[in-house]
């Protein structure tokens, strides 16, 4: 395929990423196939996933595939699940080791042509902040994620904005509890339903 391979070559970020706290090259991590019904749209890979390749092969990917209730033979299936980050390469950290933003021209370099590749989707999970500004636009909330997650019922069935899985959000989930109590079992059921169909 094309667009992927011209996206694994991309090195548009290269002398951003050299000047940023890990110093690293580009890695983009693609994993789509036109074939996929599921879309999964998430931030910017990690350092455990610039090292394997493998989109969330860490523990926010463990909670995540916890979420969608799927095993890890299911999540990878790249024939019906599209893993699209809003970032394809680790950004990097800054002086103070946090992780920096996707860069945004990796979005406007690459998205349009990925999601118009991806006519057979059926069901988007918005993982994240820049996730649900970038495909909600101006029906993400300006409360921010908290606000659009619980929203979620005006995009279902076809959208679901999540949380990102990271243990950062451990919290965010005890004070949230309607989350799992609500969203994740529709969730769940509509993504069971999609990936059922022949």
């Amino acid at each position: 395929m094309a667009l992927t391979d011209d996206i694994s070559a991309c090195r548009l970020c290269a002398e951003d990423f050299a000047r940023t706290a890990t110093a690293h090259d580009p890695r983009p991590v693609v994993w789509f196939r036109p074939t996929a019904r599921v879309l999964i749209a998430g931030q910017a890979p990690g350092t455990r996933v610039h090292e394997s390749g493998r989109p969330f092969t860490d523990p926010s990917g463990d909670r995540l595939r916890d979420w969608l209730g799927l095993d890890e033979a299911g999540f990878y299936d790249r024939d019906r699940v599209a893993i699209v980050p809003m970032a394809f390469c680790f950004p990097g950290y800054d002086a103070k080791g946090s992780d920096l933003p996707p860069p945004k021209r990796c979005a406007e370099a690459w998205h349009g042509r990925v999601m118009a590749g991806l006519a057979d989707v059926q069901i988007v999970f918005l993982v994240g902040g820049y996730a649900h500004r970038w495909h909600l636009g101006a029906a993400a909330a300006k409360g921010g994620v908290t606000e659009t997650v619980s929203r979620w019922r005006d995009h279902a069935p076809r959208v679901f904005p999540l949380p990102h899985p990271s243990w950062r959000n451990t919290g965010w989930l005890k004070r949230n509890p309607w989350f799992e109590a609500e969203l994740l079992p529709v969730a769940r059921a509509r993504l069971t339903e999609v990936l059922s169909r022949d």
